[in-house]
């Protein structure tokens, strides 16, 4: 970055105005030239850039020229101070950018109305424009905002689908008297940053507000908080580089799961640096970071006892800093040792001593007194060149638009000019653009400014070797910012960039075209796929029919920053090969491939941080998202993996590491709110495999050395001599298992529509009913009917006779919730919950319950399961997402689990079917649960963990695939069937099951 000088003010501004006397240098020091942005002007009517004039108008009328007009693009802030009264709003994909040889500000004036109470904005990254054109991919929720000012109606706040959204060189204060004012909020998706801004907040609330994707440069001066946020929209990581806290009041961060990845950060004079809130838990990864004169504890640490807590810490110099962390529910503090001192690693978390060892939350703190507090790390993101030297592509005679063949004068261009600035603009090129070693190309927003390979270039066709779009040389210090690489879809040959740049180069605000959030003419977020969502609509644009989108060999390295690669025709969003040199990646999406997202092979010296990864339904059945061979000296952190609502096709794992040494994996997040996440997290040498099945996790490192598997106790609930037998395999996705009165086990294999049968005295499976009824879930009455919970329809559900000709079934009509104490409920056993709200979301009245025939048994239905309510086109009712059902018992607790937080409750059943009084059993939680008649309860969670009644764990089932679904059954109920994706298991227990 550019080094940052203070410019005092001039002190004489009105008295109602309190200024702070320092500001930062500017980053763009001139006005750079782009006929299809919008710049503001002092002349402009309404502008008065005096600090004292509202200009709240005039800067709203430019951000929505633009939505106007180019749906996308930038917003120029000329230098001065910009008065406003009231919440701009940001339209999605629009960019707001200043410059001048002072950084512009915009001031909330002393005693502005709207911001003394609850919270309000000075500036919102919204969702959409009610009324107004839509970048294609964004996604408008309606309804009202909470914290615009004045309130207004029908602003949707930035979603999942909120990209490229950004303001850069433009400083905030909050004057006095505004003490619920938040900076901004910016609860943005991928290609959104905020970068070289100071906030001083004074007396308001916060700088930031519920945060997301990526940030640089940013300082942070006063106020109750610095950053005050949750869970990123999408639920993705959000990075924060190169930034600084002085003077909160309350905490530099307050925040939960926020996936916060923290680079290089100095936190000085606050009471904490980072605070999780109680009851929450975040993947936290920071490194090489100074905390200073903090006088309270560093570090809170929250939900300590949970596997979905990932705290790891590393190269932390602290002075005056007496608590480095403590724990909020056990009341534990880690003191620091003196005046100043370095933490060289820190973890808590599920943390493994080795590979195939057991894992176990705990706690690694490493610590060491300094005399001295040593100098800050330096940044990794190398200085622009100074805007004077920057060389306006479109004056060379380029002209941007979308038809003409501009490869010829890029070319030409890089021949004779270092810096080269390109302004919005689609720019064709055929052939590859290749850098000299010092080749700087920069863009400001890489949705509107783009390289485009035409779809069938003669270049890019064929069988062949690779063929770039963009080539950077061997050892090159170059740069590449803010443009987009687009290689369309029919270019056999092509990748969009062939990095061989040295360890100090930077590709940072790059998009790889292509996929989801593509703007290009003509093909929207709903036409990129045909009407059965397999392939594209056009059928000559091939899903993996290009090599990697950004592959990175032949001695490659430097800084890659905030990058998103999701175009579905190339073979991975990341190909690291056949490199030593040093590298580091910070905010990197890579998604929506067929084979893999992201691939390492014969790679080493890698720090990969906040790596995102994403396999849709269409492509993405059987792509191994990570996959890492024969590489060493790799750090992946604060990694998410996750697949997308709408998956139904299991696939095993999402990490492959084969024949590679000092692998370190930190805060691994794997997960998917469908019923097909991947089964393993991490699967090692798959010739020979180790599996780690525990989908989150904070601490394990793989060398390549033997694994050495600790030996297994005997076991405390299984019958003598009784192991795990493989009953039957090649099933799709089997579940919703349930018991009759014999003990035969049924169950589910929606793919197929089959409901099978299995009877344990023959040994026998039969298939009861394949009728295109698409059944989940199963439960039997007190007559031997089979219930069955129906995908199909709003609100189906329907029950037959076992043995039965197909055509007799009987539907059951919801009707409204009513004690039902003679009769029994039937319940799901696991919820998946996004939101973190189990206990306040879970035990609450269902408005609708389904009777059986015989009048004995009773489902609890919600309003989403009865209309068939959609969340992003599937049905997640509870009744249909678990894994399986469960009938509780009069007199005996019932058991559920949280399944996305993994944690296991027992409730109280209410005679309306209603759960009440939840408390936590067991830090544990995953797809299932069943319990026996001494009350022990056996959670499937990667294994089979069982514990006593006290809540203590007391055993573990190895199972040799995931189990998703539990039930007792068999002739004496001693027989715990385990349903587990393809295969069907059974293994007998000391003592009968609890009939379900």
């Amino acid at each position: 970055m550019k080094s940052r000088s203070s410019i005092k003010l001039a002190a004489g501004i009105l008295a109602t105005f309190c200024v702070t006397p320092l500001w930062a240098a500017s980053f763009y020091t001139l006005r750079p030239d782009d006929s299809k942005a919008i710049y503001l002007s002092k002349s402009d009517s309404g502008l008065h850039g005096d600090g004292v004039g509202d200009d709240t108008d005039a800067i709203q009328n430019a951000i929505n020229k633009v939505q106007e007009t180019t749906v996308q693009g930038i917003v120029f802030l000329p230098e001065g101070r910009y008065r406003i009264s009231k919440t701009l709003i940001v339209w999605p994909g629009i960019r707001l950018i200043g410059y001048g040889k002072s950084r512009p500000v915009i001031v909330l004036g002393k005693d502005t109305p709207g911001y003394q109470q609850g919270i309000g904005y000075m500036l919102l990254f919204a969702g959409g424009r009610p009324g107004g054109n839509r970048p294609p991919g964004s996604r408008v929720r309606p309804g009202l905002q909470q914290g615009i000012v004045p309130p207004t109606p029908n602003i949707p706040d930035a979603n999942p689908g909120t990209f490229y959204s950004a303001m850069s060189n433009v400083d905030l204060e909050i004057q006095d008297g505004n003490p619920a004012a938040v900076g901004i909020r910016f609860h943005v998706a991928q290609h959104c940053y905020l970068a070289h801004m100071d906030f001083h907040i004074g007396s308001g609330l916060a700088g930031l507000h519920d945060v997301g994707n990526e940030a640089e440069d940013l300082h942070f001066h006063g106020g109750k908080y610095g950053i005050m946020t949750r869970k990123p929209s999408p639920g993705w990581q959000f990075t924060l580089l190169d930034a600084t806290f002085e003077g909160q009041t309350q905490a530099a961060i307050k925040e939960h799961e926020a996936g916060l990845t923290i680079i290089r950060t100095h936190i000085k004079n606050v009471p904490a640096a980072i605070s999780i809130d109680p009851g929450y838990a975040d993947e936290l990864w920071v490194k090489d970071s100074q905390f200073e004169d903090i006088s309270g504890p560093a570090i809170t640490i929250s939900n300590e006892n949970n596997a979905r807590t990932e705290i790891n810490l590393e190269n932390i110099t602290c002075r005056h800093v007496p608590v480095f962390a403590a724990f909020r529910e056990s009341g534990k503090n880690l003191p620091g040792t003196g005046e100043i001192y370095q933490v060289k690693a820190f973890t808590h978390g599920l943390t493994f001593a080795n590979a195939g060892a057991t894992p176990a939350i705990g706690t690694i703190y490493e610590k060491s007194a300094l005399t001295s507090l040593p100098m800050a790390v330096s940044s990794d993101i190398p200085a622009l060149p100074a805007e004077d030297t920057w060389v306006n592509l479109q004056s060379l005679g380029a002209k941007g638009d979308g038809t003409t063949d501009d490869t010829a004068v890029i070319k030409k261009a890089i021949a004779e000019h270092r810096t080269i600035y390109i302004p919005s603009g689609r720019y064709i090129v055929t052939d590859t653009i290749t850098l000299r070693p010092d080749t700087v190309l920069i863009g400001l927003n890489p949705t509107t400014t783009q390289l485009d390979i035409p779809d069938s270039t003669p270049a890019f066709q064929g069988p062949g070797s690779p063929k770039p779009l963009l080539e950077s040389p061997k050892g090159g210090t170059n740069i590449v910012t803010g443009i987009g690489l687009y290689t369309n879809g029919i270019n056999t040959r092509a990748v969009g960039a062939k990095w061989m740049a040295g360890k100090d180069s930077l590709m940072d605000d790059v998009r790889f075209l292509g996929g989801h959030g593509t703007n290009y003419p003509g093909v929207s977020f709903a036409t990129i796929y045909n009407n059965t969502h397999t392939a594209e609509t056009d059928i000559n644009r091939r899903w993996d029919s290009q090599y990697p989108s950004l592959w990175i060999t032949d001695g490659g390295g430097g800084t890659f920053a905030n990058i998103w690669t999701p175009s579905s025709f190339a073979q991975a969003g990341l190909y690291i090969s056949d490199t030593s040199t040093e590298g580091r990646i910070y905010e990197f999406s890579s998604e929506h491939h067929v084979r893999n997202e992201v691939k390492l092979k014969n790679a080493s010296n890698w720090q990969i941080y906040a790596l995102q990864t994403e396999e849709e339904r269409g492509e993405g059945p059987f792509c191994l998202p990570l996959s890492i061979d024969n590489s060493s000296n790799i750090s992946i952190a604060n990694y998410h993996s996750y697949r997308v609502v709408s998956s139904y096709q299991p696939f095993l794992n999402a990490i492959e590491v084969s024949n590679s040494d000092n692998i370190r994996f930190r805060n691994i997040h794997v997960y998917g709110d469908n019923k097909v996440s991947f089964d393993n997290a991490i699967v090692i040498n798959p010739s020979a495999p180790e599996l780690v099945r525990n989908r989150e996790f904070a601490f394990l490192t793989i060398n390549n050395a033997p694994i050495a598997v600790e030996p297994k106790p005997a076991s405390t609930v299984l019958a003598v001599g009784a192991k795990v037998e493989k009953l039957h395999d090649g099933f799709y996705n089997i579940s919703g298992a349930a018991v009759d009165k014999d003990g035969q086990l049924y169950f589910v294999d929606p793919r197929w529509q089959r409901i099978y049968r299995w009877a344990p005295d023959t040994r026998r499976l039969s298939i009861v009913r394949d009728s295109p009824l698409s059944p989940v879930q199963l439960a039997f009455d007190k007559a031997g009917n089979l219930i069955v919970v129906s995908y199909d329809g709003n609100g189906t559900v329907y029950s037959f006779a076992p043995d039965s000709p197909d055509e007799n079934i009987t539907l059951l009509k919801p009707q409204a919730t009513g004690p039902r104490p003679s009769m029994g409920a039937v319940l799901p056993v696991n919820y998946w919950r996004n939101e973190h709200d189990f206990t306040e979301a879970v035990p609450v009245q269902k408005p609708y319950q389904y009777i059986s025939a015989d009048g004995s048994t009773f489902i609890p239905a919600g309003e989403d399961f009865v209309t068939g309510a959609l969340y992003y086109g599937t049905k997640m009712a509870d009744l249909l997402r678990a894994f399986g059902l469960a009938q509780a018992v009069p007199g005996k607790p019932f058991y559920v689990s949280d399944e996305s937080e993994q944690k296991t409750y027992e409730v109280s059943v209410a005679s309306d079917g209603t759960l009440t009084k939840p408390r936590l059993f067991a830090e544990q939680g995953g797809e299932s649960v069943a319990q026996d008649t001494e009350g022990n309860v056996y959670i499937a969670a990667g294994q089979i963990y069982v514990y006593n009644s006290s809540g203590r764990l007391i055993d573990t089932i190895e199972v040799p695939d995931r189990p998703v679904d539990l039930v007792f059954g068999g002739k004496d109920g001693k027989t715990l069937f385990i349903l587990a994706r393809s295969s069907l298991y059974a293994v007998e227990t000391r003592v009968k099951g609890l009939s379900r």
